[in-house]
């Protein structure tokens, strides 16, 4: 069974600007700050932030499911401000997912505004086909809240 869900945040914010944080690692350094009951860790195993770098996340103790996952950068399209991370190990694979997908697309509106697009895929194997693990896109939209609020601030714009 495939699937996917779609979030959409409005920034107020150039997409350049966002793209700033969400285009290489500083999101995952920022998430463990600014939400810690999201993510109590973000830590680099490999790579640069380009396409190939490997993240170990690590959720807050007591939280139900899994404590880790391994995410892969597998596209980071700088023009276009588009990022695609496929979970590799732990999370969503240990609970019926054959593959997760996030993608984050920043979007140019107006001169000085864009949208936060978050994209979850997914396959889930048979056995869970009808009975399938929860998806939603609430932690993402979460994030993208919090990180258009700390853009702002940096910028004295709130």
């Amino acid at each position: 069974m495939k699937g996917s869900l779609r979030h959409e945040f409005e920034t107020g914010l150039p997409a350049a600007d966002v793209w700033e944080v969400y285009g290489g690692l500083l999101v995952g350094d920022l998430i463990p700050q600014l939400l810690p009951e999201v993510f109590s860790k973000v830590e680099l195993v490999e790579g640069d932030g380009n396409v190939g770098t490997v993240l170990l996340v690590t959720f807050p103790p007591g939280t139900p499911g899994s404590e880790f996952f391994k995410e892969k950068f597998i596209k980071v399209d700088n023009e276009n401000y588009i990022k695609e991370v496929l979970v590799t190990e732990g999370g969503f694979l240990d609970h019926g997912f054959q593959k997760y997908l996030v993608r984050i697309e920043i979007i140019r509106k107006k001169e000085k505004t864009s949208i936060i697009r978050s994209t979850i895929e997914y396959e889930v194997d048979h056995e869970h086909a009808n009975n399938p693990p929860v998806v939603s896109t609430s932690g993402l939209a979460t994030i993208a809240e919090a990180i258009t609020k700390y853009i702002k601030e940096q910028k004295g714009l709130e």
